[in-house]
């Protein structure tokens, strides 16, 4: 009997992780700046475009729509009535709490798996590292900065640093000042 290749895969949820908890506070960030006003939650950068709500849950239904295969589990998802900013949160945080309490064992699979995903019309079939790096970290990274986008053309003023929390510059900072 053949054994197949195994690869210790680095723990992908790290960044997920990472990355949801910055984007919680983003929301946590969007709501006391405007105010609580919810119509923020519907704006969109265009008319064909997702809202803000759809951008935040998309952004945690791609972490778990690679964390779940990637350990050999089916997909789920947290997402529920996207009308405001709790239940945002509340998606977030359960997302976060979900993959954390994957044990890392899961993600030793054989490095020949293919993984199978709907993309929008059509179906990519790749194997692990190019499935994580080529499909699935690029579409998490563009809702994410969906919602950065989404919140700076609608006056809320964030910063880079909001969305990395790496980036630091002084009050009021401006590249094209």
């Amino acid at each position: 009997m053949a054994v197949k290749a195994m690869k210790k895969i680095t723990n992908p949820t790290e960044t997920f992780v990472y990355y949801l908890a910055r984007l919680q506070r983003l929301i946590e960030k969007i709501e006391r700046l405007c105010g609580g006003d919810a119509n923020i939650l519907n704006a969109n950068l265009h008319e064909n475009m997702l809202p803000l709500t759809n951008q935040v849950t998309t952004t945690a239904n791609f972490a778990l729509r690679a964390c779940c295969p990637l350990a050999g589990r089916e997909i789920v998802s947290f997402q529920q009535n996207q009308s405001s900013f709790a239940a945002l949160i509340q998606c977030i945080t359960d997302t976060i709490a979900y993959l954390t309490a994957i044990p890392l064992t899961e993600f030793d699979r054989p490095i020949t798996e293919t993984y199978r995903e709907q993309a929008g019309f059509t179906e990519v079939a790749l194997p692990r590292e190019k499935f994580l790096q080529q499909y699935i970290f690029p579409n998490f990274y563009f809702h994410l900065s969906m919602v950065y986008a989404i919140a700076r053309s609608r006056g809320i003023p964030l910063s880079k640093q909001d969305y990395d929390g790496y980036h630091q510059y002084p009050e009021g900072f401006s590249f094209v000042k």
